[in-house]
């Protein structure tokens, strides 16, 4: 007797995937159009504390997610979300106030695995470990608390070095100008 379970259980894993992505990606999208306050909770050396901190949640498509993070009058960081293959891309694009590229740029990486509908990581990349072989081991986390918070965090492993920001949803603000090299 033949039992084809197996292949059954591939086929539900893979849907079961596909609809976790789809819904941390919804999560997002519903978000589109609105900005955040947020704080730094830590940073290595003070990093940017007493700034002000806002997402904004600006370009939303089936495949693509861009947030310009707005640190005070610096407009030159934006998270770049992107569906690849059943996963999501994370890129970092960061700007020159005249809307060039600055000399480090594009840097993330994939998430390597379904995640969760609330978190997805994103381990660097080997383009990321080219262009910055220092910044080797970075894991990139985005957590999403539909109503409540959004955080974004990095963590050089073995390392005492890490980023976190979480971002208040309860309450939306102001969306900051164009990130630099956008049109408004």
């Amino acid at each position: 007797m033949r039992v084809l379970f197996p292949a059954g259980l591939l086929l539900f894993s893979s849907l079961a995937y596909a609809e976790t992505l789809d819904r941390f990606w919804n999560h997002l999208h519903e978000l589109c159009d609105q900005a955040f306050a947020g704080q730094q909770l830590a940073a290595p050396r003070g990093g940017m504390g007493g700034q002000r901190f806002v997402m904004h949640v600006r370009e939303c498509s089936d495949e693509r997610i861009r947030i310009p993070f707005a640190v005070d009058d610096n407009l030159s960081r934006t998270w770049v979300l992107t569906r690849i293959d059943g996963r999501i891309e994370l890129r970092h694009d960061h700007r020159n106030p005249d809307g060039s590229p600055e000399e480090v740029t594009m840097y993330g990486g994939v998430s390597p695995n379904r995640g969760s509908a609330y978190t997805q990581i994103f381990p660097s990349d080997d383009r990321t470990l080219d262009d910055l072989p220092d910044n080797y081991p970075n894991v990139w986390l985005m957590e999403i608390r539909p109503g409540e918070k959004f955080v974004y965090y990095v963590r050089r492993l073995a390392t005492d070095r890490y980023y976190h920001y979480e971002f208040d949803l309860t309450e939306p603000v102001e969306p900051p100008p164009a990130p630099w090299g956008w049109e408004d």
